[in-house]
């Protein structure tokens, strides 16, 4: 059985792979035995990675890429395709964190299209990407990391709710449309984690009271999910949703934003 955890001989695609939970992601695909592509806009960070991939004997490659840009993500898939021969597994990881609370009068027009790009388009850009030479092969497999707020409404965060949970419908709508292609979907939801990026909500909510076991987690408790949902010990899994959220969304809390720690600005009412 662990056999079908082994990731020999496949080609993975992470995006946002230079920090946060797309490293450790990248650390432990490579560590399951997969070579490594990894994008994302900063290149410092991502040559940091593909030196710890090398390191562990698998092949890595760096591609400074802006998913929001479908030119720059054809580029790079392309890249790929003639450097490492195949895309076995897309990971889209790359996106922007949650805005602060706003009222929705407040939010611009600007403000809207870059958390929908980040969060969504960028995505759609990468699957559209992978998809053709994925079908040509007759296999492939699209892992979309979304959020525990992509599955609830959440006070006064209009962009980043809306976008993700875009890309879970996007997961499913992949699924049931390419599956009979050998193209499998499913979504990662995680929830509270310790990394760069979400330090402002860190210090938004300090009290982990909500989580029920009690803590945030640490980007490499991710690592091994993925790699699971990555091989072919989950081949079977398809249009699924995977929470990895310690039970919050189990408690139906936090994803209503009415957290006792997640209040409105003093003086205001949420626009009622």
């Amino acid at each position: 059985m662990l056999q079908q955890l082994s990731l020999e001989g496949k080609t993975v695609i992470i995006t946002g792979g230079g920090t946060g939970l797309g490293r450790e992601m990248a650390i432990q695909l490579a560590a399951a035995g997969a070579d490594v592509a990894l994008a994302g806009r900063r290149p410092d960070p991502l040559e940091e990675v593909a030196a710890a991939v090398r390191a562990l004997g698998r092949r890595a490659l760096a591609i400074p890429t802006d998913i929001t840009d479908s030119a720059q993500v054809n580029r790079m898939v392309e890249t790929v395709l003639q450097a490492l021969g195949q895309v076995d597994v897309l990971v889209n990881n790359a996106g922007q964190p949650a805005e602060p609370l706003r009222h929705i009068w407040e939010i611009t027009d600007a403000q809207w299209h870059a958390g929908m790009d980040a969060n969504l388009t960028g995505a759609f850009y990468c699957c559209r990407a992978v998809i053709r030479s994925m079908t040509e092969r007759g296999r492939g497999r699209i892992i979309n990391v979304s959020s525990h707020f992509g599955m609830r409404g959440v006070r006064g965060q209009y962009v980043y709710t809306t976008a993700k949970g875009g890309l879970i419908n996007l997961t499913r709508t992949i699924a049931v449309s390419l599956s009979r292609d050998g193209i499998t979907c499913v979504a990662l939801v995680p929830g509270a984690f310790y990394t760069e990026a979400t330090a402002p909500s860190r210090e938004a909510m300090p009290n982990t009271g909500h989580v029920p076991v009690g803590y945030f987690g640490d980007a490499e408790q991710v690592g091994p999910a993925v790699v699971f949902l990555a091989s072919e010990a989950s081949e079977y899994l398809n249009g699924e949703v995977f929470p990895i959220d310690g039970g919050v969304l189990a408690g139906g809390i936090s994803p209503t934003g009415f957290a006792p720690l997640m209040p409105w600005p003093a003086g205001t009412t949420g626009g009622l």
